[in-house]
């Protein structure tokens, strides 16, 4: 069984549909949240991943705040510039689906969120500290997260607290024998500098874990937020991988 995770692809719809060009056939997809925000596509990438198959979707701090749940104010600027303006283009069907999906999902030995365990939509795992304290936070062997948009796993030493951390060699397929919490990194931003669109593929009978990078048409992307009037820098970003 092949389950594709993805996150954070702030709608950028030719990384999205690059993603699961490369993927190919799977048995299920997770998404983790952030289908919005940034990027110049957002009724388009919420359509798209709709469509797909077997579809277990999260909420992102994104799409929280185009919800207006979130005040746009703990944004930067320029994100704040964006969610505004998502706020303005987002389509009956795109609003409701958003408004549909869950903070936190469990399905068998895996919980998923946005964020962490700990605060799912928001709070950032980003060092082993964090990530240690969000152990107890979740009682499934495996916690799948997103929103850093850095592809990296955190792995139990022994079944305890404490843990080490791995950045898994691109298509090389890491089997998760103890606690883990496991990140695909982002679809639409990634920002390990490597712009090349980041996802996994989650195998359930092994917890096999599998990073993917594909390169997608970025300067399509960058040309679009340009003729939206997005931030700049929300272009730029993209070339490097920021």
């Amino acid at each position: 069984m092949r389950i594709l995770v993805l996150s954070d692809i702030h709608a950028n719809l030719t990384a999205l549909e690059a993603v699961l060009g490369d993927a190919g056939e799977v048995d299920a997809v997770w998404c983790l949240g952030d289908i919005i925000g940034y990027g110049p596509d957002p009724n388009e990438c919420v359509a798209r991943i709709r469509m797909l198959p077997k579809l277990t979707c999260l909420l992102g701090n994104h799409d929280s705040a185009a919800l207006h749940r979130i005040p746009i104010e703990t944004f930067n600027q320029d994100a704040r510039r964006s969610i505004e303006w998502m706020q303005n283009v987002l389509t009956r069907d795109s609003y409701i689906f958003l408004y549909s999906l869950p903070e936190r999902v469990v399905i068998d030995q895996v919980t998923l969120v946005h964020g962490s365990p700990r605060n799912p939509v928001w709070e950032y795992i980003l060092d082993l500290h964090n990530a240690s304290q969000n152990m107890e936070h979740f009682e499934t062997q495996i916690c799948m997260v997103g929103h850093t948009h850095l592809p990296i796993a955190y792995l139990s030493v022994n079944g305890g607290r404490e843990l080490r951390w791995s950045v898994p060699n691109e298509g090389e397929c890491l089997e998760i024998s103890s606690r883990a919490i496991l990140n695909p990194g982002s679809v639409g931003q990634p920002r390990d500098h490597d712009p090349r669109a980041s996802y996994a593929i989650f195998y359930p009978e092994t917890n096999g874990w599998e990073i993917h990078r594909v390169e997608y048409d970025i300067r399509a992307v960058q040309k679009r937020i340009r003729a939206a009037d997005l931030p700049m820098r929300h272009a730029l970003r993209l070339i490097e991988g920021w």
